[in-house]
């Protein structure tokens, strides 16, 4: 019969053991806590947006509408902020100040505030003031003028900030209520009302380098409640004191409102507010390729072989439409030019303008993979192609190129 030794441990021995084993654990929690921490910070800026109703807005149902406006005043408009900015500006002679002023929202406790790039662009002080005679200073975290959408964070915020809360525009109706709160011609913490009067609404952004057009901002909100210059930047609330929108634009023949106003829909914020503040821009994903509309071509007399799509005139070396071997024109040995490849659709979207490339590309990361459809030789081909920043010499690209 076979025995097996039997090891027996002292009292002592099994106290340090369990001691051994109780900073093991800690030690590996700790560490689990810190990775977990690191990963969340690299995937995410931190923040969480508010999206609760106030407790002082009673339910829409129950109160008549102006105790409903009433109490999403109340409630909101101490987190729209007054924002002043400054502005150096140079002639011949001097250098003279500018003034101008916007509005905004507070979106978090520790001061981050969402306005319009319109409202801050070239700004050299920023200050902010939130109905008294209370002034904070400013300072700018990020700017996209492809969205006309900002984040300030005031340098010593107050501890009892109010932050306003987001909704979600992809649930709007037109004909629903809508209240704004801004600062119209310097007139502070002003309240109009009106209706979603259109949805899906096409604007574009201010005029950029390379898009001189501006650069199209899908699915803006449009409403009669009365937006004027000071607006800008100001919150678009619905019943519920949630903000659905950042209002941007109107169209006015003579500079005032006419009730054809324009909000940026506040889940574009959502997607863009995360990258302001972790990297100060937006990082969007680019081919590094230069692009022509073929229906542009063909208007003018060039000869195709499609009647759609987006001719590659050229490819940036490194980019990723390099990568993927997307060929631009060339010349043969009798100086003749050579159609490389036309692209057709992406991921199954067709590709006519520069604009249709720009919205799928706002819509993707750094990193994703899509299904490029060419026109190449004769035949239809699709490649896949990783989409990556662009190359750092993108700064020579011309206006045309995505």
């Amino acid at each position: 019969m076979n025995s097996k030794p039997v090891y027996q441990l002292t009292a002592r021995q099994v106290i340090l053991l369990g001691v051994t084993t109780a900073l093991v654990a800690i030690g590996v929690s700790a560490l689990f806590y810190t990775v977990y921490t690191y990963w969340s910070r690299l995937n995410d800026s931190g923040m969480s947006f508010a999206e609760s109703t106030p407790v002082a807005i009673a339910d829409p149902s129950t109160v008549s509408d102006e105790q409903n406006s009433i109490d999403v005043y109340r409630s909101i408009s101490p987190g729209v902020a007054f924002i002043n900015t400054t502005t150096l500006v140079q002639d011949w002679w001097s250098v003279q100040e500018r003034s101008g002023n916007g509005s905004g929202s507070v979106i978090d406790a520790q001061g981050h505030i969402l306005t319009n790039y319109h409202v801050i662009e070239r700004a050299q002080r920023i200050t902010v003031n939130f109905g008294g005679d209370k002034v904070y200073q400013a300072k700018l975290v990020g700017g996209d003028p492809d969205t006309d959408l900002a984040v300030i964070k005031l340098e010593d915020p107050p501890n009892n900030l109010t932050v306003v809360p987001f909704g979600d525009s992809d649930k709007l109706v037109v004909g629903q209520k809508v209240l704004a709160i801004g600062n119209p011609f310097g007139l502070d913490r002003t309240l109009t009302t009106g209706v979603i009067s259109g949805l899906q609404r096409p604007i574009r952004s201010r005029p950029v380098p390379g898009a001189p057009e501006g650069r199209p901002i899908d699915a803006a909100i449009q409403t009669d409640a009365s937006i004027n210059p000071g607006n800008s930047g100001g919150p678009l609330l619905d019943k519920f004191g949630k903000m659905i929108g950042i209002n941007s634009q109107i169209l006015s023949p003579a500079g005032g409102s006419v009730g054809v106003g324009f909000a940026v829909p506040v889940n574009t914020a959502k997607r863009v507010i995360p990258q302001l503040i972790q990297f100060g821009e937006v990082r969007r994903p680019k081919l590094g390729a230069d692009l022509r509309p073929v229906e542009f071509l063909v208007e003018r007399g060039y000869r195709l072989p499609v009647q759609e799509g987006l001719l590659v005139a050229g490819v940036l070396p490194g980019s990723a439409a390099d990568s993927a071997g997307i060929r631009g024109l060339s010349r043969d040995s009798d100086g003749a030019t050579l159609i490389g490849d036309v692209i057709l659709t992406v991921d199954g979207e067709k590709m006519n303008t520069l604009d249709d490339l720009y919205r799928l590309l706002d819509k993707r990361q750094i990193g994703e993979t899509v299904r490029v459809e060419l026109y190449r030789s004769g035949a239809r081909t699709i490649v896949p192609v990783r989409l990556t920043p662009q190359p750092s010499r993108s700064r020579s690209m011309r206006p045309s190129q995505e």
